[in-house]
């Protein structure tokens, strides 16, 4: 359940794109070892593998060390976050892409072949991102997230639509724009997307790359209040200041609103169907996780 091999004019396999790889976990060994093993059992010839754990006392150090002769670094160590620990992480990173996986999302088989061979097919675009599927806390398939193209207006007016654990980008526009940054604890993704579209284009891959969780537990839906605050922040440090005020505010919103429905409705995004490789691969995970 893999993606064919990449044809023979393409560089060879010891020539493909090194694909540094940060997992960042606190309090998580629930979900950490699946999203390691979907990461590891990618069969990608050249993965660089770091996982950041925030010094947990659930078994987390001792899951990551069962997997470290496959990882290019681990640490368990008390740090200021998730950010923190994503930065530490691609501090360390060396590859010619970047991804990110947080400890209870999963990468679908084949999602790096297939990130490999469009950066590869693209030399111009400098980050990029498939679609997910939304999972709940056991695993289980809710339903597609299958996305339009990238549209700068409808990011700032509307919401962040990007799945972040489908996005990946060149190391050397990472550095670019400085990284990620330790102020956003909730929003630090859209922060980083904002940078990035501002500096770059930012491509869409029209393939499922990732499984995102939903459920109540959730960093993002506990503190959404705060998430709020921050994603504030990323869409008015650039605004004209007519756009900052309440009336236009919300004329921008409506139009970003139905930019956004119809660019999705043509893109396939309400009517989507899964492939049915992924419903039985993620089906086998989740009876696989019940046995443990």
């Amino acid at each position: 359940m893999r993606l064919p091999a990449l044809p023979q004019a393409r560089p060879g396999r010891s020539r493909w794109p090194l694909i540094s790889m940060v997992t960042c976990s606190y309090q998580q060994g629930r979900y950490l070892d699946s999203a390691i093993r979907s990461v590891l059992e990618q069969e990608y010839p050249r993965i660089e593998y770091i996982v950041m754990d925030g010094g947990s006392t659930d078994g987390s150090a001792e899951i990551i060390a069962r997997h470290q002769h496959a990882l290019a670094y681990w640490v368990s160590e008390p740090d200021r976050g998730q950010t923190d620990a994503l930065v530490k992480g691609f501090a360390r990173a060396t590859g010619d892409l970047h991804g990110w996986l947080c400890s209870d999302d999963l990468l679908l088989p084949g999602a790096l072949d297939a990130v490999a061979e469009f950066f590869y097919d693209n030399p111009g675009v400098m980050a990029a991102y498939g679609d997910a599927m939304w999972i709940d806390a056991e695993g289980r398939f809710l339903r597609p997230k299958k996305e339009m193209g990238f549209n700068r207006f409808v990011f700032l007016h509307d919401h962040n639509y990007i799945p972040q654990p489908s996005m990946f980008w060149r190391r050397s526009l990472y550095e670019a724009v400085g990284g990620l940054n330790p102020d956003f604890d909730l929003a630090m993704d859209a922060d980083l997307w904002e940078r990035f579209s501002w500096r770059s284009r930012i491509e869409h891959i029209p393939r499922y790359l990732s499984c995102m969780r939903y459920y109540d537990q959730q960093k993002t839906r506990a503190r959404r209040g705060e998430g709020r605050r921050e994603d504030g922040i990323i869409r008015t440090r650039r605004s004209h200041p007519l756009a900052l005020r309440a009336p236009m505010r919300s004329v921008l919103r409506m139009l970003a609103r139905f930019v956004r429905i119809s660019a999705k409705a043509l893109a396939g995004g309400y009517t989507a169907q899964v492939p049915g490789e992924h419903l039985a691969w993620l089906q086998q995970q989740t009876s696989g996780d019940a046995r443990k």
